[in-house]
């Protein structure tokens, strides 16, 4: 273990207060056919050497249009207005040959989508080696080993070799590795990230962030992070600056926000966020309505028809910034009652989206049973004439039970085999190898169709992304009534039905006749719920059904998801990245790496005493919401990148990346290098086990 590194809180020594950005007054606007989006309204900021300045906000808040305008990104369609000043430079209307000297140079951006932001035709090292031959007076072969150093300080392994590679033969991860050193690579004293890490698993995203802070050390520069994750700002920003709107709504120090939230919006945010390390389930508080569009506001503030709190006053004048004595600057007026702790900014109106209850329901008959399921797939090489050279193990001897009010949670990393798992369950064939049984049906065994009718209404599935599973051409209604035409029901129980799932989670009947593009992501992912449950099903599947949804809509799911499981007596399967949100929903948990199960237990049991090394180095990489915390635990640093499912070792499948092989006798080394380790029941802890030689 090592313990995490808190980033300063202070300029560091030797740093100047002269600020290296300062953003007066930025606006941006877009046209549209409803009229002019204002999407950043009078943003301003000062940014100082070697600080990090976090932004956060829901989609659509203008965290992104604001570091596009920073960085003169923006479509040629936009409007931009006021100063952006970087070294005293004033970069607002300059062209673009002119921002391209300075883009590179003097600011640097890591984007959120890494593959994008790589030239898939050069090598990564041609690409490193370019872009600091723009800036600087290099021969190819000094660039050249300049941009090799690049690749070893953001660790990639192997640097010379891997300079030769292209960005698609990297992983996720170790592109976003590039992208940083692109960015630092001529050493510009400002960075920008946006959202560097929404596609990462956690455990890439703490060395991603890691590397982040590495390279912000060895440069000076200093950082504005925009990211929609609470924990990542606590555990790295100086100054947290939120956005709603289109503008700062609330503005101060990391430690001051987070233990006094004064701004009512701030406090709802943070009350929606799931956290590792809770304990208790508590119901989250999701923020009601939605973020209003940016076209034609109201008068007043923009977020008094979501607010606990407001009074007519909100409602007759936009807030201004102001400074609140001991916090920072605040948009609200009634910040000075919320500071000295007079009134509570969740309101006692949250009480009603607390309203569903997360107490854990006893558990019924079998739902789902899975014994040594095992799946591959064939390695081929070859353009025309594909000839088999080896075989990915994508599943390998999986087994769980899963009963009727209880909620199951497979984590792991990328390639783990959690969503293979779930597929395999879903085809409800038989499989390549062990045996699936729902509802006490085996479901490889011969039988008349009308018996796999019955399995499929009894089985279904909420997908990741809710706009791309539901059919952008019908309306909701038809998309509620689609399963239940092929169930064979009538018109009018059709109808019925229709009306009685809208209701059910959480829906206005009104949207029956609005098209997917027309709903808001929760509106979206809740039909996607409400579809699922047309059936009538026994068991749902949930493929990291929060991932796409910001906080406050999240939190609005997973109490919904509570409440359909105590009252419909549901069994989910939960396949999910997010410990946070798994922790907070899950009775049981089962911890996957490349194909096997490693751990598995009750979820509080697992969380509170982990005992497999993954498992741990998993739940030391969530980020917690909460600077005191994040920045004193201990973290378990993983070493390199999962390897192939195609080259199992004859082992331990974590032996490589295990930080206990590396300190365990010769005995056990050799166990693990050879022994393929069995599932051991921890003393004391029925159905706790977990399968490790070095523990």
């Amino acid at each position: 273990m090592t313990p995490t590194t808190a980033p300063s809180t202070t300029a560091p020594p030797g740093s100047t207060s002269t600020p290296v950005l300062s953003v007066r007054d930025l606006r941006i606007s877009f046209p549209s056919e409803a009229g002019t989006v204002e999407a950043v309204r009078g943003v301003s900021f000062d940014l100082l050497p070697g600080r990090t300045l976090g932004i956060v906000g829901e989609s659509g808040s203008g965290k992104s249009a604001t570091a596009m305008g920073i960085m003169g990104l923006l479509p040629p369609s936009a409007s931009l207005g006021g100063q952006v000043l970087l070294g005293g430079r004033d970069l607002v209307g300059l062209g673009d040959r002119a921002l391209s000297r300075v883009r590179g140079k003097s600011i640097g951006m890591v984007f959120q989508d890494p593959l994008s932001a790589l030239t898939p035709i050069f090598s990564v090292g041609r690409l490193l080696s370019d872009a600091l031959r723009t800036h600087q007076d290099l021969t190819k072969r000094v660039a050249w080993e300049q941009a090799v150093a690049l690749l070893d300080l953001v660790g990639i392994p192997d640097p010379r070799n891997r300079a030769r590679a292209f960005p698609h033969e990297f992983s996720g991860g170790m592109r976003q590795r590039v992208v940083i050193a692109l960015a630092i690579a001529n050493k510009p004293p400002v960075l920008v990230a946006d959202e560097p890490t929404t596609a990462l698993d956690v455990t890439v995203q703490a060395q991603i962030l890691d590397v982040l802070r590495l390279a912000q050390q060895e440069t000076g520069a200093a950082l504005v992070l925009i990211t929609h994750d609470l924990g990542v700002v606590a555990g790295h920003a100086d100054d947290v600056a939120v956005m709603y709107a289109g503008r700062f709504v609330e503005r101060a120090g990391v430690e001051e926000l987070f233990r006094r939230p004064t701004m009512p919006y701030t406090a709802r945010l943070l009350a929606a966020v799931p956290t590792v390390e809770s304990g208790v389930p508590r119901p989250l508080v999701p923020i009601g309505g939605e973020p209003p569009a940016l076209v034609g506001l109201p008068v007043g503030c923009p977020f008094a028809s979501r607010c606990a709190v407001a009074v007519d006053a909100c409602r007759t004048a936009e807030p201004e910034l102001r400074a609140v004595p001991g916090h920072g600057d605040v948009a609200c007026v009634r910040a000075d009652a919320v500071a000295d702790g007079s009134l509570d900014p969740t309101g006692s109106a949250a009480a009603d989206d607390r309203g569903q209850d997360s107490a854990r329901t006893a558990a019924g008959e079998v739902v789902l049973r899975v014994e040594d399921l095992a799946r591959t797939f064939p390695v081929t090489r070859g353009a025309v004439l594909k000839r088999r050279v080896g075989t990915l193990h994508a599943v390998n001897g999986v087994s769980f039970e899963l009963r009727a009010g209880e909620t199951l949670g497979l984590v792991g990393e990328s390639g783990s085999g959690k969503t293979t798992t779930l597929l395999e369950i879903l085809r409800l064939r038989r499989p390549e190898s062990g045996r699936i049984e729902i509802g006490g049906v085996d479901v490889g065994a011969e039988g008349p169709s009308a018996r796999l009718r019955a399995l499929r209404r009894d089985v279904q599935i909420v997908m990741q992304d809710p706009l791309g599973s539901l059919d952008p051409r019908l309306p909701v209604f038809q998309l509620l009534a689609e399963p239940l035409r092929a169930a064979g029901r009538d018109r009018a129980s059709i109808r019925s039905r229709v009306e009685e799932l809208l209701l059910l989670v959480g829906l206005d009947p009104v949207v029956s006749d609005r098209f997917p593009a027309a709903l808001s992501g929760g509106q979206r992912q809740r039909v996607g719920i409400a579809r699922a449950l047309a059936t009538q099903p026994k068991l749902l599947a949930l493929d990291e059904p929060l991932s796409a949804l910001d906080v406050s809509v999240q939190a609005g799911v997973i109490n919904l998801l509570a409440r359909l499981k105590r009252e419909l007596s549901l069994a989910y399967l939960v396949v999910s990245h997010d410990l946070a949100v798994v922790r907070h929903i899950s009775d049981r948990v089962a911890v996957m790496y490349l194909g096997q199960i490693v751990e598995t237990g009750d979820t509080e049991t697992v969380f509170a005493d982990p005992r497999h090394p993954y498992t741990k180095a998993l739940l030391s990489a969530i980020p917690v919401p909460d600077p005191v915390r994040e920045r004193a635990r201990e973290r378990v640093v993983l070493q390199g990148e999962q390897p192939s499912a195609a080259r199992l070792p004859a082992g331990c499948v974590f032996v490589d990346r295990c930080p206990l092989h590396r300190l365990a006798g010769d005995e056990v080394r050799l166990r693990c290098r050879t022994e393929r380790p069995l599932p051991t029941d921890t003393d004391g802890r029925p159905g706790h086990q977990y399968a490790c030689h070095a523990v």
